[in-house]
C-alpha cells in the first residue's frame, strides 16, 4: 500500500499535549508501542547506544562543516582575485558615503549594499580625496590606484562584509528547509547552496547581487513563518523586502508576488470557514500586506537617511528622462527622489543596444532564453537533477505543497522580470535561482515516505548531492568562469559564454605573476577587459590595436570577453596567432 501523505491521529489523554509537525526524514520522537492481545505489554526497548544519544549533534556539525568550507573557498577568492569590473564603484561610493555623506554617486543602485560594503572599507580606512571630481568609474580607479592605498588590502576588506552575509544566507536556506522537509532535507539545502559556484564567485566579491536576491529569500521564508504568527514575522518580512529594494532595483518585481503572500499567509494561518470568516480573513490580509508594504517603503527611505540625513540630491552625471507609462509609474514610487532618479538611470540602461555573446554567437539586443541558456552552462549537472525532482516532488507531496507558492513564485516572477532585460551579461542577474531552488530541492528526501523504493530515491539523491561538491571543488579557485560537465568545465566557458559568467577582470594580479616568472622579459600586448590598471601590479604592456600588426611581436595577451567579440583589427591578430598558456580561465595569451 502507498503511504499516506497524513499525520497519525492521537488519542487525546490527561497528558496528551499538542500534537506536532514533523520533517519528513524522521523528526518526530518514538511512539509508544500498542499493547499486545490478550494484554500482554510490549517487549522493552533496547538502550540507545553512543550514536543516537549524540546523533543531535550530527546535524549542527554538518551545517558547520559545509558553511565553513563555504567561507574557505569565498575568502580565498576574495582576497587572491583583482577589482571586478563593477566593484571599484561600489567602493568608491562606499568612502564618499562614509567621507563626504552625498548620495550623488551611483543612483542606479541604492545605497543598502554599498552601505554593507562601507562596513569593510571603513575598517580599511583608505585615503580619501575630498577634492577628487570625475564620473563613478574614475572615483573608484581613483581610490585604489591614485590615493596610495594598497587595493589588495582595501578590497579584501570591502568584500568580507558581502562574505558575512553570504554564510547568513546559507542559515535562511537551513531554517527555511528544515520546516517543511526536516533535517535531512536542510542539509541537502545547505549542501547545494553552499557547493554552488556561483554563489561562492559571487558571494566573494564587493558587489550586490548576493545580497539582494538573499534578502528575497530571507523575507520569503519570514512569510511562510508569518502563517502561525503574523504579529511577528510579517513586519519582519517587510523589513526584509525593503532591505532588497534598498539594494538593487531590479527586486522590485518581487513586490508583485511576496504581498499577495503575506495575505495567504494570514489567510492560511485563520483557516475561515463560512463567507463571514473570509472576509475576515482576507481584510485582515490585506492589512498585514499592508503592513508589510509599509515597513519596505521604511526601510527604503532609512537607507537614504543613514547616508545623508537631509537628502541632499546632486547627480554627478545626467539622468535621462523617462516618458510614458514607464514614467509614471516611477513618479508615482513612494521613495525618495534619488532613488526614482536612480530608476530613470536604469531605464536609459534598457534603452542602450548591449552587446551579447551565447554559444559562439555575438549579437546586439537581448535573448529572451539567454539567461535559462546560461544557467544550464553555469549550474551544476546534480544541481539541475535535484532541482528539477524537488519541484516535482513539492507540488506532487500533499504535506509539502503548502510550501509551494513560497519557494516557487517568487524565483519564477524575478526570473520572468531578468528574462525582459536588455542585459544579457551573466547569470548573477538570478542569483535568486541557486538559493530558492536549494531549498526546493530538500523536497526530494522530504518526499521518501511518500514514494516507493525509498533506499534507492535516497541513494540517488545523496550521489547527486556528492556530484555537485565534486564539481564545485574541482574548480576551485577559479569559480567565477565555473561551467559544469557537459559544457567542457571552467576551461571551455568562454566558448560558450562571455562577461561576469567567465572574465570579468578578476586575473590581473594572476597575469602579473605568470608574465613574471614564465615569461620574463618579454615584448607584451595586452587587451584586458576590466577595472584594474596593469601597471599598478607590473605588467608593462601597450594596446596591439594602435600599432600596424607587423610591429605586434612577441606575448599577445588577451581577456576571453574581449576574444569572444573581437572584429577587424583584433580579430586579425589572434587569428594569426598561436595561444600558448592561459590564465585563471579568463585571459589567454598568445606568441606572435
Amino acid at each position: 500500500m502507498m503511504a499516506q501523505d497524513q499525520h497519525t491521529a492521537v488519542a487525546p489523554g490527561p497528558a496528551a499535549g499538542p500534537a506536532r509537525e514533523t520533517g519528513g526524514e524522521g523528526d518526530a520522537g518514538a511512539a509508544h508501542e500498542p499493547p499486545r492481545a490478550g494484554g500482554a505489554t510490549a517487549r522493552p526497548r533496547r538502550p540507545r547506544g553512543p550514536l543516537h544519544r549524540h546523533r543531535r549533534w550530527l546535524v549542527p556539525l554538518a551545517a558547520v562543516l559545509l558553511l565553513a568550507q563555504m567561507a574557505f573557498a569565498m575568502v580565498t577568492a576574495a582576497a587572491r582575485q583583482t577589482p571586478t569590473i563593477d566593484e571599484p564603484v561600489y567602493v568608491g561610493t562606499a568612502a564618499v558615503y562614509l567621507h563626504q555623506h552625498s548620495l550623488a554617486y551611483n543612483p542606479e543602485h541604492p545605497p543598502l549594499g554599498k552601505l554593507l560594503i562601507a562596513a569593510g572599507v571603513a575598517v580599511a580606512d583608505p585615503r580619501f580625496d575630498p577634492s577628487f571630481h570625475g564620473d563613478q568609474g574614475r572615483l573608484g580607479r581613483h581610490l585604489l590606484y591614485e590615493s596610495g592605498n594598497d587595493p589588495w588590502r582595501l578590497m579584501l576588506w570591502a568584500r568580507l562584509p558581502v562574505v558575512a552575509v553570504t554564510l547568513l544566507f546559507g542559515l535562511v536556506v537551513f531554517a527555511f528547509a528544515r520546516e517543511p522537509a526536516g533535517r535531512l532535507g536542510a542539509l541537502t539545502a545547505l549542501a547545494l547552496y553552499t557547493f554552488s559556484p556561483d554563489l561562492i564567485a559571487h558571494g566573494s566579491l564587493a558587489t550586490l547581487d548576493v545580497p539582494a536576491a538573499g534578502f528575497v529569500l530571507t523575507s520569503a521564508w519570514l512569510l511562510w513563518r508569518a502563517r502561525r504568527r503574523p504579529r511577528w514575522y510579517v513586519p519582519l518580512a517587510g523589513a526584509a523586502l525593503g532591505a532588497a529594494l534598498a539594494t538593487k532595483m531590479n527586486a522590485l518585481p518581487a513586490v508583485a508576488v511576496l504581498l499577495p503572500l503575506a495575505v495567504l499567509s494570514v489567510w492560511t494561518g485563520r483557516r475561515p470557514r463560512g463567507r463571514a470568516a473570509r472576509l475576515r480573513a482576507l481584510a485582515a490580509g490585506a492589512g498585514w500586506a499592508a503592513v508589510t508594504a509599509a515597513v519596505a517603503v521604511a526601510v527604503v527611505w532609512a537607507a537614504y537617511l543613514v547616508v545623508d540625513p537631509r537628502l541632499r540630491w546632486t547627480p554627478a552625471q545626467p539622468v535621462p528622462a523617462v516618458h510614458g507609462l514607464r514614467g509614471a509609474l516611477v513618479a508615482l514610487m513612494p521613495f525618495p527622489e534619488a532613488y526614482r532618479d536612480g530608476m530613470r538611470v536604469q531605464f536609459g540602461f534598457e534603452n542602450y543596444p548591449w552587446q551579447g555573446f551565447l554559444f559562439g554567437h555575438v549579437y546586439t539586443g537581448a535573448r529572451w532564453y539567454y539567461l535559462p541558456a546560461a544557467l544550464l552552462v553555469k549550474t551544476p549537472l546534480g544541481m539541475l537533477v535535484l532541482w528539477g525532482a524537488g519541484a516535482a516532488f513539492l507540488l506532487a507531496v500533499r504535506r509539502l505543497r503548502p510550501a509551494a507558492p513560497y519557494l516557487l513564485l517568487p524565483p519564477a516572477v524575478l526570473l520572468a522580470a531578468a528574462m525582459h532585460s536588455s542585459r544579457d551579461f551573466g547569470t548573477r542577474y538570478a542569483l535568486f535561482l541557486p538559493m530558492f531552488l536549494a531549498v526546493v530541492a530538500a523536497a526530494v528526501p522530504a518526499a521518501l515516505p511518500a514514494v516507493r523504493r525509498t533506499r534507492w530515491v535516497l541513494a540517488v539523491a545523496a550521489a547527486l548531492v556528492a556530484f555537485v561538491a565534486v564539481s564545485s571543488l574541482r574548480t576551485y579557485p577559479y569559480y567565477l568562469p565555473y561551467s559544469n560537465e557537459a559544457f567542457g568545465g571552467p576551461a571551455r566557458t568562454h566558448l560558450w559564454l562571455h562577461d561576469s559568467n567567465v572574465d570579468w577582470g578578476q586575473d590581473l594580479g594572476r597575469l602579473a605573476e605568470r608574465l613574471r616568472t614564465r615569461y620574463p622579459r618579454e615584448r607584451v600586448w595586452l587587451v584586458y577587459k576590466g577595472s584594474g590598471v596593469p601597471s599598478y601590479y607590473g605588467i608593462r604592456a601597450a594596446d596591439p590595436r594602435t600599432v600596424p600588426p607587423r610591429r605586434v611581436r612577441g606575448l599577445l595577451v588577451v581577456s576571453d570577453s574581449s576574444v569572444a567579440k573581437a572584429t577587424g583589427r583584433l580579430a586579425a591578430l589572434i587569428a594569426s596567432s598561436r595561444a600558448v598558456d592561459e590564465v585563471g580561465h579568463s585571459i589567454t595569451i598568445y606568441r606572435r
